[in-house]
């Protein structure tokens, strides 16, 4: 067994420029870290964690388990900040607030902006909530319930209320001495400047970049930025950060009903909007829920994937009804039996490919009425060359597995004929869902497989009946 004296030594001459990432996944520092908490030595807890950054921590706490995760805050709870909290899963949050103690807690809490708490409590039982808000300065706790007023999901929740603005009339220098005379009160972060008017309504932004470029009796108003557009706080998340990738944004202001300043959204916020929705869309179409992830427990995991798996029964039963009305034809001849799951399986996966381009594209907007009847063109143009071509290799393996060209032209007809409807299905019915209000990613997979099940196997079978019988 390895002295772990030895492993400390080992885990401190790694290789400098040896990525932290790299650092923090490595077998040997869970090893080490498990070793430390056993061993209830905090000093040396202290100097494995202090090289990590906040998000391989995070890592570290969701990948250990439940009884390591609470001796090892236990021992080393001081040493969590609110940037390893708001990096946490937020299925696990709640768990490891409710293992810190009250002043950890709240030292943490009051390091982070007002977006970040928001984003922290929004998520939480009540009771928690109202005791990380206990532990906010006055104004901060006004500014994180003013935000948390706005719905779920709008822009509103996802703005930080601290901004840095200047009266539209301020030239460079009085904006550099501004900022020099309040560097206490400055965001951590902030790429604009943020021109209001004197009813507080933004008119524009300079970058800092320009403002520094610029010399000091040059109007902030003759440098603003061409990009600048303001976003209303009950906008949802998800068009603000469609807004930020497709104008290119960096930060931008956020407004209340009557255009007045009320915060500011910035580029790694909407790119966490963008992220979150492009892994909900993925574990939808994969029916394991919008919001599913390893720390989940037992039980959560499996009310998630009850309900698509009851789906996926329902459908299973139709195609199943539609085999039993071909119940003669099959006893008849054994091959069918044998040749079936072949069609329905390249079905479902053609059905498949179509579909996951299809939820994408209305994720992102690339797929509108005004493209809708070429893209539907050629995803049933592609599903009819594919379905030739593997018709053709169908038609040789039914004519050499079982000597029967007839059954080689049915299943290669059938092959034919499901690929080109599975195209077609993936593209349209993502697109109805989404006319009806429903989300595609969330229904369309179901639906698409009922109709490549349903429409290989009454196909070939049909065909059979017709051809062979």
């Amino acid at each position: 067994m390895a002295d772990p004296e030895e492993e400390d030594i080992a885990l401190r001459e790694r290789d400098p420029d040896e990525g932290r990432d790299a650092y923090a996944l490595d077998d040997t520092l869970r090893g080490r870290l498990k070793a430390l908490v056993v061993a209830g030595d905090v000093a040396a807890i202290d100097d494995l964690m202090e090289p990590l950054h906040a998000a391989d921590i995070a890592d570290l706490l969701e990948q250990v388990s439940d009884s390591e995760r609470a001796a090892w805050l236990a021992l080393w709870s001081k040493g969590i900040d609110g940037e390893v909290l708001s990096e946490l899963d937020w299925g696990l949050r709640e768990e490891v607030i409710a293992l810190l103690p009250d002043q950890v807690l709240a030292d943490a809490v009051r390091e982070l902006d007002s977006d970040d708490v928001v984003d922290l409590v929004e998520d939480l039982a009540d009771a928690q909530i109202e005791a990380i808000l206990d532990v906010l300065e006055p104004s901060d706790r006004v500014a994180v319930e003013k935000a948390l007023a706005y719905p779920e999901d709008s822009a509103g929740r996802l703005m930080q209320r601290e901004v840095v603005h200047a009266p539209e009339h301020w030239t460079v220098g009085e904006m550099i001495d501004y900022l020099r005379a309040h560097k206490r009160e400055l965001p951590e972060q902030f790429y604009h400047i943020i021109l209001t008017d004197p009813r507080m309504k933004p008119v524009g932004y300079v970058t800092l970049g320009r403002m520094m470029a610029s010399a000091r009796k040059t109007r902030l108003a003759d440098i603003t930025e061409d990009s600048f557009r303001a976003i209303p706080a009950t906008q949802h998340e998800d068009d603000v950060a469609y807004a930020f990738n497709q104008y290119h944004l960096i930060s931008a202001p956020v407004v209340d009903e009557d255009g007045r300043l009320v915060g500011i959204i910035t580029i790694d916020d909407a790119m966490i909007v963008l992220d979150e929705a492009a892994e909900e869309d993925l574990l939808k179409l994969a029916g394991v829920g919008e919001e599913s992830s390893l720390s989940d427990r037992v039980i959560e995991t499996t009310r998630q994937r009850f309900p698509w798996l009851f789906v996926n029964l329902i459908t299973a039963i139709l195609a199943s009804l539609v085999i039993s009305q071909f119940e003669e034809a099959i006893t008849q001849i054994v091959a069918l039996a044998v040749l079936m799951p072949i069609v329905a399986s390249m079905g479902g996966n053609a059905g498949t490919q179509s579909l996951t381009v299809a939820v994408r594209a209305i994720a992102t907007r690339d797929l509108t009425r005004s493209n809708l009847m070429r893209v539907v063109m050629r995803e049933a143009t592609v599903g009819l060359i594919n379905g030739l071509v593997f018709a053709a290799v169908m038609g040789v393996i039914g004519l050499i597995w079982f000597g029967s060209a007839a059954l080689g032209g049915v299943i290669a007809a059938a092959m034919v004929i499901n690929l080109l409807v599975a195209g077609l299905a993936g593209i349209l019915i993502p697109v109805t869902l989404d006319r009806l209000n429903v989300d595609p990613a969330l229904a369309s997979g179901a639906f698409v497989t009922t109709v490549t099940d349903v429409i290989g196997f009454f196909a070939f079978l049909g065909l059979a009946v017709i051809f062979l019988l």
